[in-house]
């Protein structure tokens, strides 16, 4: 049965990626979700909140809200409560828990983690690092990454050391080219090496989508080998071998989101570390079970 379209209001005094999140994750649950988002951010004063009460009563819908001020939370509520509409602040119960667990009261701020604190620094630094790094460039530097990605080519390398970025992790990345040897600074790294591997038809169906975005003029897409099923399959094998030979795990990213892929190079990283009796950089604060490793 067809789901009936609703409005889903998204009520922050901060940026919203919170409830962003939140609606996406939970979302992506259901088949074919008619929902209109309707995003209010940086809602401070109760001028600004008389707007987004004017926006519920027109448009209807369930409230999600992040406020930390509680007058403007209380106006919300009370409104939501006289319309009949669903509402709720989702962080509220897991605040509620931890202040019981701490035995202490959380902060009353606001966008508390977007301060620009060592931490920010550090993912600024690791995002220069990586726009540094990136596809084998200043291959010297590999001696400061906190991780290394090798793959072939279009194997989800950039935007996972990217990905990476964002939370604090210098992560270079290297393509493992046929025929090319590898830069010396990556055998002797001192960090984990990780390789990515994908599919033979995945691949190839990748590059042909970059051929055609790049206007790849004069070039027939099945003649090449960078989309040659055999050349790629080569070539794929070649990399899987190198990863084996020098005992580097491979995560398998056929079927894998960017997120998924960066938690488990999370959670290889973690276990190098471990092994070696040293703490990783920034351990992963959640992380996917299923990890996706190859052997």
């Amino acid at each position: 049965m067809p789901s009936r379209t609703i409005n889903l209001h998204l009520v922050s005094d901060s940026t919203g990626e919170t409830l962003n999140s939140i609606a996406r994750a939970t979302l992506s649950r259901f088949e074919d979700p008619h929902v209109i988002h309707h995003r209010w951010s940086l809602i401070r004063s109760r001028l600004q909140l008389d707007r987004v009460l004017e926006g519920i009563q027109s448009e209807p819908g369930p409230v999600l809200f992040t406020l930390v001020d509680r007058s403007l939370r209380l106006a919300l509520e009370e409104h939501c409560q006289r319309l009949h509409i669903e509402h709720m602040s989702p962080l509220e119960p897991v605040m509620e828990m931890l202040q019981q667990a701490i035995g202490a009261p959380a902060r009353e701020k606001r966008g508390a983690q977007h301060v620009m604190d060592a931490d920010y620094f550090r993912r600024i630094d690791a995002m220069h690092y990586v726009l540094a790094h990136d596809d084998g460039q200043g291959t010297a530097g590999i001696a400061e990454a906190d991780v290394c990605i090798v793959g072939v080519s279009r194997s989800s390398k950039t935007p996972t050391c990217f990905y990476l970025a964002n939370r604090g992790i210098k992560a270079a990345n290297v393509p493992l080219v046929p025929g090319a040897p590898l830069p010396v600074e990556l055998e002797t790294a001192p960090c984990p090496v990780i390789g990515l591997h994908i599919e033979t038809n995945a691949l190839i169906e990748i590059r042909r989508h970059r051929l055609k975005l790049i206007g790849a003029h004069g070039v027939h897409h099945d003649a090449t080998d960078y989309v040659d099923h055999e050349a790629v399959k080569a070539e794929i094998q070649a990399a899987r071998r190198l990863c084996t030979r020098h005992g580097w795990p491979v995560i398998d990213v056929t079927r894998r989101s960017i997120e998924e892929t960066a938690a488990t190079v999370l959670q290889l990283m973690e276990a190098w570390h471990a092994r070696r009796g040293a703490r990783p950089p920034e351990p992963p604060r959640s992380i996917d079970p299923a990890s996706g490793v190859l052997a």
